[in-house]
């Protein structure tokens, strides 16, 4: 299952984010010929720097079911969106991947980016992510798992790619095709 900037400019709005140039920036990168795997540039006014990104992609790519590829570009473009329109987000997130990088260096003697999917998973686990309540101001565990897991998660499922994925057909902010509008409940007619 292959998510691409579709799903994040889905995801932006469904959280009600989008603005018209995030909206121009992303439509823009929707030819057919798109490399869907292609890192996506950012310029001089991005608000998250390439580390912070890259620390964001490498939780998702632990946190997000196995078989979603196009992690990349999902992420660069709804993470960036979200903190251009939301400073309290991008600095709570910038302290998130700043924290995780910094628990990865002092028990694994590495970034978190250079840990391998494993790695990533039991340095999360270890942190105590995995059972932390997602509290903005609350001790590290829960801030990282507030800034940088529930947002990934909440991203992916909110895309009409990941909500395939758990069954929800027309995620908020996302209308559906017209097959939505000629069925009934439960598919019927």
């Amino acid at each position: 299952m292959r998510l691409s900037r579709r799903d994040a400019l889905a995801a932006l709005t469904g959280a009600g984010i989008v603005s018209g140039g995030a909206a121009a920036t992303l439509a823009r990168d929707q030819s057919p010929d798109a490399n869907p795997d292609r890192v996506p540039e950012l310029d001089a006014d991005t608000v998250l720097d390439e580390e912070t990104l890259a620390t964001l992609v490498a939780a998702a790519e632990v946190v997000f079911p196995s078989d979603v590829s196009g992690i990349t570009a999902f992420v660069y473009p709804y993470v960036t969106g979200k903190a251009g329109e939301r400073p309290a987000f991008r600095d709570g997130v910038d302290a998130a991947t700043t924290t995780l990088e910094t628990y990865a260096d002092l028990w694994r003697d590495a970034s978190f980016t250079a840990l391998g999917p494993a790695g990533r998973d039991g340095l999360l686990r270890e942190m105590g992510v995995h059972t932390a309540d997602p509290v903005p101001d609350g001790t590290h565990p829960e801030r990282v798992r507030f800034y940088v897991v529930n947002e990934l998660l909440y991203a992916l499922y909110a895309s009409p790619t990941g909500g395939d994925l758990v069954g929800i057909e027309n995620p908020q902010g996302h209308p559906g095709g017209t097959v939505s509008y000629t069925q009934g409940p439960g598919g019927r007619r």
